[in-house]
């Protein structure tokens, strides 16, 4: 059994408004010192396999499937025995 964390950003060329109505809430609560914030997703998961690279096989596929969109989004992730 594997332990997947997913982490998706959005691609830097990609406007983030969600972040961008983020960082003016912080900057309307007199927080003026965040020059930059985007949001992202984290994704946690189980894959029940016993060997890593199967594992690692099948996680890809899954980011690059469903879990992210590979066009808007970059997609990293740490997976461990679990």
């Amino acid at each position: 059994m594997y332990q997947a964390k997913v982490y998706i950003t959005l691609k830097d060329s990609i406007l983030d408004p969600q972040g961008t109505a983020v960082k003016g809430a912080l900057e309307s609560l007199k927080y003026q010192n965040i020059p930059e914030l985007r949001i992202g997703k984290y994704i946690q998961l189980q894959i029940d396999e016993t060997d890593l690279s199967r594992a690692e096989s099948q996680l890809k596929e899954m980011c690059e499937k469903i879990l992210s969109n590979p066009i808007i989004e970059n997609y990293r992730y740490d997976l461990s025995e679990g």
